[in-house]
């Protein structure tokens, strides 16, 4: 494996240069490489470290270009396609023959488009609570699903809490402080049982955090014709309880990807890895081994 990748049981920060911007990287863990991208786009890494599976994989996170470490891009173009490039080439550099892909929520997305136009160095991608499209469609099924999470619980001041935050969330200002406040009073709707997971917590909720670019570009972005061209072996994990990237959008990646595997945790809302730790990393590891 190359020395790039010896992280030595510890979490190790690295840098690379793609066409003259920053990428930041992080290596932990040992065993066969997975690259693991954040979702967001804009929220840093932390959220998604997977200590368990770092006992069986060497997992690289990424902090994505726009994000924590990473440079900006002047341009603003954050597109789908800009990101699997830039994955592509971290990937290349990592000098391993192929690697496996995790791509958590718009990472997902990330995924789908590295698997579609650079597929060569990759082993398989794992789509963790994700879809094939992103545009007012989601918006839509999201807010639906909100309306729906606030009708079980009436009277509930978290609902209330995440139904403001919601009907705030579009027309916040390009502020960090805003956008964070904004993100802590929606977290109740992305578990499935949030009072009982916050105990647990606490100190992962506080180390969210995300970068806000004033120059990123809205980025349509939409796959579900091309599912049927991916062919490498590919995993979709979803939580049944997860609002804005749920089950209805997980079958449609199942049905659409030839011979894809299918695990819904059905205990979990948007973070499986957090709510449903040991089948989250259970599901994983035996993708990788088979594959």
């Amino acid at each position: 494996m190359p020395d790039r990748l010896h992280a030595s049981g510890k979490l190790v920060g690295m840098e690379i240069s793609v066409d003259g911007v920053k990428l930041t990287y992080h290596v932990a863990g040992s065993g066969p490489v997975c690259l693991v991208h954040p979702g967001g786009p804009g929220i840093h890494y932390e959220y998604l470290r997977m200590p368990e599976l770092e006992k069986h994989l060497t997992l690289v996170y990424v902090e994505p270009v726009g994000t924590g470490n990473s440079g900006l891009l002047p341009d603003g173009d954050y597109s789908v396609e800009k990101y699997a490039y830039f994955a592509d080439r971290l990937i290349q550099h990592l000098g391993v023959d192929k690697a496996f892909f995790l791509g958590h929520s718009h990472g997902g997305f990330v995924g789908l488009q590295l698997v579609l136009d650079h597929p060569e160095y990759l082993a398989g991608i794992i789509l963790y609570d994700t879809m094939a499209f992103n545009g007012p469609e989601l918006h839509d099924e999201a807010s639906r699903r909100v309306d729906e999470y606030a009708v079980r619980r009436p009277g509930d001041p978290l609902a209330e809490q995440v139904l403001t935050a919601w009907n705030e969330d579009d027309g916040l200002p390009p502020d960090k402080a805003r956008h964070l406040d904004n993100l802590g009073r929606l977290l109740p709707v992305y578990f499935k049982d949030y009072p009982a997971t916050r105990d647990r917590l606490l100190e992962w909720e506080q180390s969210i955090d995300l970068t806000v670019d004033v120059n990123r570009q809205p980025a349509p972005w939409d796959v579900r014709d091309r599912l049927g061209e991916i062919a490498v072996p590919a995993l979709i994990l979803v939580g049944e309880a997860d609002f804005i990237c749920g089950e209805k959008w997980a079958r449609q990646l199942h049905e659409g990807i030839p011979g894809s595997e299918l695990v819904v945790l059905h205990d979990s809302g948007h973070f499986g890895h957090l709510e449903e730790t040991a089948a989250f990393d259970d599901a994983v590891s035996t993708f990788i081994a088979k594959h």
